[in-house]
């Protein structure tokens, strides 16, 4: 079988996946931009802001690896040339995910206050971390539902259209910020924070619909779920669990890592903000080559074609270090105007330029643990993804910034110790990849 991976075939799937995966970064570094910037309470604002963000990229992430799930079975079978075996499978997938976003809702909405006091928020902060979590948590089941249509075109091949969903969103949530943010004088009020919650919820809406639209007349996949279940849910529900392990551990780390900046302070908590947030962009841009990673390699893995498999990896090590290395130097060239963009308060941002540096040089130590989490999902190696994650938070990340917090380094210990568990992420990936696959692939 003559499946050769090309630089071409790579980022035919790449950019449009690049252009896609920051859509939810976006949302949430826009409102810090806009935030950021108003006149009055900005700071606080901009704390609280940075505070639901980190819990609620915790429920995207535990509920949103449908996406990778969708994507590695129905990619493997595509390889297998049996993709009418999955056909129904999204739309159960997707019944599923929603049903659990909505008893998340009922959960964590009268328990907002007690859940933000977990990360060391009080005062106005904690107020305004309540009033804009209990808007923006109504988005949480349109998130979800997109990230499952995403996950099913990925599995087709297919980041085009993944791609025109993000942009339209990310449009319309930059529009509707200044709007509900601002206010337009004599028609809409300005909302202020709860404004830029309102913003994100009609822009994660309007994805959910495209989603839909998209996925019911480009592909013959259909929405409606019928019973029985497919074969497939028991390994798709296995993996969820596996993922969802992984992503409370992944977590464990952000939660840490928030809590902390907060006890440190409203100018702390507040430059963390901007730079988690930048971090998040950064690790969104070089998903474009994980989510390569993660469709080709579930297709080729179904092929047993282990040969090309070897071939892509090494060509993805390649491409995402570069990107990584581009997304450093792009940060060092802008360094200063950057953090202008999302604060003018002079103590938060000699926070952040702090340590903004940090987050620079993590970026192509970041590209390699991304895309072989990516080539990992796409293979369906849930489990061992699970094992690293652990081993990760809680033997290096944990240790490290305890650590650094008793010898006061503040965010610079943050960061110390995000490098230092992005490391302990990506080497075993790639030890364990070349291990199994290399033998493979000189016996075929």
């Amino acid at each position: 079988m003559n499946t050769s991976i090309n630089l071409k075939q790579i980022n035919k799937l790449a950019i449009p996946a690049l252009i896609a995966g920051v859509s939810e970064p976006i949302l949430s570094l826009t409102d810090a931009a806009i935030i950021g910037n108003m006149e009055e309470n900005a700071t606080t604002s901009l704390a609280a802001v940075g505070i639901v963000t980190t819990f609620l990229s915790m429920l995207i992430w535990v509920l949103g690896q449908t996406r990778s799930a969708i994507s590695s079975i129905i990619s493997q079978y595509l390889g297998a040339g049996n993709i009418e075996a999955v056909k129904n499978l999204p739309a159960q997938a997707i019944l599923v995910i929603t049903t659990l976003s909505l008893i998340i809702i009922a959960i964590t909405y009268p328990l907002a206050a007690q859940i933000f006091k977990l990360y060391n928020a009080d005062g106005t902060i904690l107020n305004y971390s309540v009033d804009y979590y209990r808007i923006r948590v109504f988005g949480f089941p349109f998130t979800l539902f997109t990230i499952a249509v995403f996950g099913t075109f990925r599995g087709l091949q297919n980041t085009y259209f993944p791609m025109l969903i993000a942009i339209s969103g990310a449009a319309a949530n930059i529009l509707l910020d200044f709007i509900f943010v601002y206010g337009i004088e004599d028609l809409i009020p300005a909302m202020h924070i709860k404004g830029a919650a309102y913003a994100s919820v009609l822009a994660q809406l309007l994805m959910a619909i495209l989603s839909a639209f998209y996925l019911l007349k480009k592909t013959d996949v259909p929405l409606l779920a019928t019973l029985p279940f497919n074969p497939e849910m028991k390994r798709f529900t296995l993996m969820i669990l596996n993922l969802f392990i992984r992503t409370l551990a992944l977590n464990i780390a952000l939660y840490f890592g928030t809590s902390f900046a907060t006890k440190y302070g409203a100018n702390y908590i507040a430059a963390y903000t901007i730079a988690i947030n930048l971090w998040f962009l950064g690790a969104f841009l070089i998903d474009g080559y994980a989510s390569a990673g993660n469709i080709l390699s579930g297709k080729l893995f179904g092929a047993k074609d282990y040969k090309n498999l070897i071939e892509l990896s090494n060509k993805l090590i390649k491409y995402g270090i570069i990107a990584g290395c581009i997304i450093a130097l792009i940060g060092t060239i802008f360094y200063f105007p950057i953090g202008r963009i999302f604060s003018n308060d002079d103590a938060v941002l000699t926070e952040f330029y702090n340590i903004f540096w940090i987050i620079l040089a993590m970026q192509p130590l970041c590209a390699l643990a991304f895309i072989f989490d990516g080539v990992f999902k796409g293979l369906g190696k849930m489990k061992y993804l699970r094992n690293v994650l652990l081993f990760s938070s809680l033997v290096i990340f944990i240790p490290v910034i305890f650590w650094t917090d008793s010898l006061n380094y503040k965010l610079y210990g943050i960061f110390i110790a995000f490098t230092l568990w992005m490391v302990a992420r990506g080497l075993p990936l790639i030890i364990k990849f070349r291990k199994t696959f290399k033998p493979l692939a000189q016996k075929a």
